[in-house]
């Protein structure tokens, strides 16, 4: 019982005892919604309210539901209704205004709150950008938030009504609802401007006084520091989202039999963002490599280390080394890391001329391969050690992948929760992929359904990958060379034919000289030729593969040697030429722009 009750009831006996008839007097104890609604509320009732409200508000480091906190938390227990606007470069991750001027920042409604008789008050919708330079100077608002001063209006007149609502229509409407009262103050934390809070009264409610407007202000300071708080993390967070982001491709290149969708789903938390990637890289003869990785740990250290990471990767998928021997370099170039990080990573290499997939793995969650008819299995990849580990080899897995199906790469995030084990993780991405359509899969929906459950926190990498048909523009030729007889005549012939029949016989001239002489490499240092190759889409590439180890070289030849020319020749006819190791010895290819 507060002291204002006591003497409120000593002074009824002392009158009754005196025989004299008194009004009875309502006083409610400061612990109900009136309490903090006048005079008579004591400092232990006010401290006893901002100790609730800092428990109430600021529950979460995020700023729309921390404004929406604030207001909910206001009414009824000071006001009637209320409404919270931030200025919109508060939004946009900006300083806010420092500074006083004529000028008015453009708000954004955040939060709007009213008890029930007052439902019929038209307040700006939430989600709505303000530009409140649109109306009256006399506007009260304008007033707080130019000089940074609370504003209060006991008992509101007719002329007070135009200058509280925004529009004709909302003071109408306030007028209609018997709103009598208003008051708005400034958010404003260390120095900086966030935005106002408008309060309001109707019907029998006391009208607003200085203490409301002194404990709005109270209330108004500890709330803006929860949102400067929610500001400063979702500007971090923007900050580590963007370098992630940035860190990885742009967009995935076209290439020749294999349609490749990728999806990025940033961590809610900032230190949760940090090393998850994917690549996709173009290779000679219409190759397709597909990479996911995730470097262990959060935060920018992390994305710092997938952004290396990606560019050795990428690197050496350009110079098309099988997965698994990129893989092994790439444990070497983690261990040389200064961070002492490693990571896990899934690297997998499509060729449209057979539609097999060559799949290696550092320790990383197995890809899931769903069939023509939706079913899905995961492939049983050999699963080496992680990146950094220091434990190499890697055993590459080779499989035909089935037309019309789809290939699924992704990282933990996409699975990983706080309660369930591994096992229980994959089953339900297995269950989930069964339920889903082949379409479904291709536009990301499976991030979304899987993310949205209770309890997923981290960031998540998804690629899908689904082989198709050659298009009309991609034209693919393969033979098996003879390994008697003369292999550069039959080459010369094919290869002649074939360009005739694309209706690129003006390329036959410097193609026949390319595939002599990579014939001709092939039977003097790899043992003899096994299988030609020519690919047509946005250029022409010749490819011959053998069983020797050695990487043909440029060699400076002079004028009395009798060879040493032929990939002179090759790098001064062709656009582009390279090799590159493969399980059974390697390839040698160069491309050629096409005509126009």
């Amino acid at each position: 019982m507060n002291g204002g009750e006591s003497r409120a009831r000593r002074l009824s006996r002392r009158l009754a005892a005196q025989g004299i008839a008194s009004r009875r007097l309502h006083v409610r104890p400061a612990s109900t919604v009136g309490a903090l609604r006048g005079d008579r509320f004591t400092t232990a009732a006010r401290l006893r309210w901002l100790h609730a409200a800092s428990t109430r508000i600021g529950t979460s480091l995020d700023l729309e539901r921390t404004a929406q906190e604030l207001a909910e938390f206001s009414v009824p227990r000071l006001a009637d209704g209320a409404a919270v606007d931030l200025l919109e470069s508060v939004l946009l991750g900006e300083e806010g205004e420092r500074v006083t001027g004529a000028g008015v920042p453009v708000t954004r409604a955040m939060a709007v709150r009213a008890v029930e008789s007052l439902s019929g008050l038209e307040p700006a919708p939430v989600g709505k950008v303000v530009d409140r330079r649109q109306y009256r100077e006399t506007l009260l608002t304008l007033h707080c938030l130019r000089n940074r001063q609370s504003v209060l209006v006991s008992r509101m007149t007719d002329e007070d009504y135009q200058r509280v609502a925004p529009t004709a229509s909302a003071a109408v409407a306030m007028r209609r609802q018997g709103v009598h009262s208003y008051m708005a103050v400034p958010l404003i934390a260390r120095g900086v401007l966030l935005g106002s809070a408008d309060f309001v009264r109707a019907g029998d409610s006391p009208p607003f006084n200085r203490a409301d407007v002194e404990l709005a202000g109270q209330l108004a300071a500890m709330a803006a520091v929860f949102m400067d708080n929610a500001r400063l993390y979702g500007r971090e967070r923007e900050h580590v989202v963007s370098l992630q982001r940035s860190l990885l491709p742009r967009a995935t290149p076209h290439t020749p039999g294999l349609k490749v969708h990728a999806q990025y789903a940033p961590a809610f938390d900032a230190h949760g963002v940090g090393g998850d990637w994917y690549d996709v890289v173009a290779l000679p003869s219409g190759r397709t490599a597909l990479v996911v990785g995730d470097v262990t740990g959060h935060g920018l250290p992390a994305a710092v280390t997938m952004g290396r990471l990606r560019t050795v990767a990428r690197t050496l998928m350009t110079l098309d080394i099988e997965p698994d021997r990129v893989l092994a370099r790439l444990d070497l170039a983690t261990r040389d890391l200064e961070d002492d990080q490693v990571a896990t990573c899934l690297c997998a290499v499509y060729d449209p001329a057979d539609s097999t997939y060559t799949i290696a793995s550092a320790g990383h969650p197995p890809p899931l391969l769903v069939g023509p008819d939706g079913v899905p299995r995961f492939l049983d990849v050999p699963v080496g050690a992680p990146l950094g580990a220091g434990v190499i080899p890697y055993d590459p897995l080779r499989l035909r992948g089935p037309a019309g199906g789809r290939l699924v790469l992704y990282t933990d995030g996409l699975i990983k929760t706080r309660v369930d084990d591994v096992d229980a993780q994959l089953e339900g991405l297995r269950a989930t992929v069964a339920a889903m359509a082949p379409e479904q899969l291709d536009d990301g929906s499976l991030l979304t359904l899987l993310r949205a459950a209770d309890g997923r926190f981290d960031e998540a990498v998804l690629l899908v990958a689904g082989g198709h048909e050659l298009s009309d523009d991609v034209r693919l030729q393969v033979w098996d060379l003879p390994s008697d007889g003369n292999p550069a005549s039959t080459a010369r012939k094919l290869v002649t034919e074939q360009l005739a029949r694309w209706s690129l016989s003006e390329l036959a001239d410097v193609t026949e000289l390319v595939v002599s002489e990579l014939v001709g490499n092939a039977l003097r240092y790899g043992g003899g030729p096994g299988k030609l190759r020519l690919l047509c889409d946005d250029r022409l590439r010749v490819e011959v593969s053998d069983t020797g180890p050695d990487l043909p070289q440029i060699q400076h030849a002079d004028v009395s040697d009798e060879g040493g020319r032929g990939l002179q020749l090759i790098n001064l006819l062709c656009r582009r030429w390279g090799s590159c190791r493969t399980a059974t010895g390697k390839v040698v290819w160069a491309e050629q722009n096409l005509p126009r």
